[in-house]
């Protein structure tokens, strides 16, 4: 399977696109790869899948994998967010302190399952935005 082409990056859907491809890469369950890359990718469609809902609504956005401050800037700029695409706030520590080693215990299973469920969420929600 291909990915899809590649789109102007001040179009959602180019973001909403790399967003889906950083959940293919969470979901893949390569064996060889730690639960908390894999869970940094989680945390990455969700941060791209907000960021192209902020593209939508022309709101610029930091640069940042901070998702509560991601949210918060679109509830300041008006945009209702539900409590399962707030629970992705849970989702910025696997871009922070879990993305070397030695910095936090290491993923479980479930947490890794419960990391691709807010994900997936995420991107539901922002494709109803776009």
């Amino acid at each position: 399977m291909m990915p899809p082409n590649h789109l102007s990056p001040d179009d959602p859907r180019a973001w909403l696109n790399r967003a889906k491809g950083n959940l293919a890469l969470a979901k893949s369950g390569i064996t060889e790869a730690y639960l908390e890359d894999l869970c940094f990718e989680a945390q990455q469609a969700a941060e791209k899948a907000i960021k192209a809902v902020m593209i939508r609504r022309n709101i610029e956005f930091p640069y940042v994998h901070d998702l509560a401050r991601l949210l918060s800037i679109l509830e300041a700029q008006g945009e209702s967010v539900p409590l399962m695409v707030r629970k992705a706030e849970e989702l910025t520590r696997y871009a922070l302190i879990t993305r070397y080693p030695g910095f936090a215990r290491p993923v479980s299973a479930q947490e890794h399952a419960e990391a691709v469920a807010i994900a997936e969420e995420v991107i539901q929600w922002a494709e109803e935005r776009i």
